[in-house]
């Protein structure tokens, strides 16, 4: 791993990277735990994970770990033990040093006790200049770009513009400000653990021009290595940006 890391040295490096964890309740099922103790190892991972971010000087992560299709989807006790160790992880990332934690998401179905711990998460580290780490929880890709069309038409109306005027507003550039991680850059580098290879409505809109990588291990079983592989893939790579 040494040698990887002296390759990596003066290569070009994502600012931005988001991760989709998955694979948590597959790794309890193949080792015989619950599902809990999947989510709590793959929280435990991403704590690793951000560490690992961190030292190789990246300087946002986004962590998709709780979506909307989850929320309509999953039981109401597995969900119940998932936000609270979604809650133990915002506050134990915000007492970092340095680090900045922020909730993007909708706050629809999320539970008040999580919320709290997101608010609180999110006041904590506000004035926080290192690494910037997006919880994405009550996360949906096709919900963001309607929120955020949404927030466009309502600062509209405040202002008494007409609809034609609205037309106009209604632009890529308008829409990315009012996204939940408006003003942050787009992801250079998405990961995805367990093999899988789609996005699960995950930044739709900002990852129109990202990387992408997937690893075959499950969440949990994530290495450093595999994580400094995906920095030299990324490394090698010639971004076209669509062209």
């Amino acid at each position: 791993m040494g040698r990887l890391r002296r390759r990596l040295a003066g290569t070009t490096h994502p600012h931005h990277v988001a991760m989709i964890i998955d694979g948590n309740r597959r790794w309890a099922r193949q080792y015989g735990g619950t599902t809990d103790h999947g989510y709590r190892a793959g929280a435990d991972k991403m704590r690793e994970f951000l560490s690992w971010c961190d030292q190789a000087n990246i300087g946002v992560v986004t962590l998709y770990l709780l979506s909307t299709d989850n929320l309509a989807g999953r039981h109401a006790d597995e969900l119940a033990g998932l936000s609270r160790i979604i809650a133990e992880l915002a506050d134990e990332l915000s007492r970092q040093p340095g680090w900045r934690v922020q909730h993007v998401g909708s706050r629809d179905g999320l539970s008040e006790n999580l919320l709290q711990h997101l608010d609180d998460a999110e006041a904590r580290t506000a004035d926080n200049r290192g690494l910037h780490i997006n919880l994405a929880v009550g996360y949906g890709g096709r919900r963001e770009i309607a929120d955020a069309v949404r927030s466009i038409v309502h600062h509209h109306a405040e202002r008494g513009g007409t609809l034609d005027e609205l037309a106009e507003q209604v632009t890529p550039e308008r829409i990315a400000e009012h996204l939940y991680t408006g003003g942050q850059p787009d992801p250079d580098l998405v990961i995805r653990t367990s093999g899988e290879q789609r996005l699960s409505d995950f930044m739709l809109w900002q990852s129109a021009h990202s990387e992408f990588y997937f690893v075959e291990a499950l969440g949990p079983d994530l290495r450093e290595v595999d994580f400094l592989r995906a920095l030299r893939d990324f490394g090698r790579r010639q971004r076209r940006y669509g062209a």
